[in-house]
């Protein structure tokens, strides 16, 4: 939730997404195929889904640094967990399409060609991954983008399947077949989960969910450092989108002008507002009998 436009590193976490996945998927989806592989096969739809996700993180996060228009008074700040939750409802779309032709491969007892060359694809998708994921985190979290730190998230996940296949791979080339669809189901499950955990982490930024206690008491030290302000009744804050907008009520001297009071709400309006989680701050003044 921080304020700053797109920067470099958050330009290649983004494409790096795209086009990482796109090798990831030709590579998988072509061994998959020559080796007859429903665990790769399996995993290459899942690097298929990665690559509209990451296109949809893409837009969403260019829009959100869009300024606020005439359609969008207020920013464009909820593009991101709207990616997020897209990005959730294709990742579960995908688990339950893999599950399903498991199922059919294991009752229709298909099996894989041996080979080396399915092992070392899968070990170094793991390696490819694990790097994707470690960048695109970091940058997601100086920069306080939820869609690319669901992202970086889907890039972990991505590692742990890529073992399952590894382990079901290898023990289907030592002779246990049985092993590639019953891994390529464990697989659809996981991402089942995955995009449960990345839906839930950006539904509260949809339905304005209050930020954490500690950012609440961070806000109102500040209100009340500012010469003039007697005291706070009411403190609201609420998520939109990845930013925070907060509504303050402060206590000043009835005995004051209009004008007076004005400039100090207005002080307190700058002093919440430069805080790098909030967008805006909306400052409501009573007045109070000074004693």
């Amino acid at each position: 939730m921080k304020k700053q436009a797109s920067d470099a590193g958050e330009k290649v976490a983004m494409w790096l997404g795209i086009v990482g996945n796109s090798v990831l998927f030709t590579a998988k989806i072509v061994v998959g195929l020559l080796f007859n592989s429903i665990a790769i096969i399996s995993d290459s739809f899942n690097s298929l889904t990665d690559i509209v996700a990451s296109t949809i993180v893409l837009i969403s996060v260019r829009s959100s640094h869009q300024a606020p228009d005439e359609n969008h008074p207020f920013g464009h700040k909820r593009a991101q967990p709207l990616a997020g939750l897209v990005v959730a409802i294709l990742t579960g779309i995908v688990g339950f399409t893999i599950i399903t032709q498991s199922v059919t491969r294991l009752i229709n007892g298909e099996q894989l060609e041996k080979g080396l060359i399915p092992i070392v694809l899968v070990a170094s998708v793991m390696v490819i991954k694990l790097c994707m994921h470690l960048y695109v985190r970091s940058v997601a979290a100086r920069v306080g983008s939820t869609a690319l730190m669901a992202s970086a998230m889907d890039h972990r996940n991505d590692v742990l399947v890529s073992a399952a296949v590894l382990v079901g791979v290898v023990v289907s080339n030592l002779g246990y077949p049985v092993f590639d669809p019953l891994v390529a189901m464990a697989v659809g499950l996981w991402i089942i989960r995955a995009g449960f955990e990345i839906g839930r982490a950006n539904i509260k930024y949809l339905m304005g969910e209050a930020p954490p206690a500690e950012l609440v008491e961070r806000i109102r030290e500040k209100a009340k450092a500012v010469d003039g302000v007697l005291g706070l009744n009411d403190v609201f804050a609420h998520y939109v989108g990845t930013a925070v907008e907060i509504e303050v009520h402060i206590n000043v001297d009835r005995t004051i002008t209009i004008e007076e009071a004005h400039g100090i709400g207005k002080k307190v309006q700058w002093a919440i507002e430069d805080m790098e989680e909030i967008s805006r701050a909306f400052i409501h003044i009573d007045p109070l009998e000074a004693g």
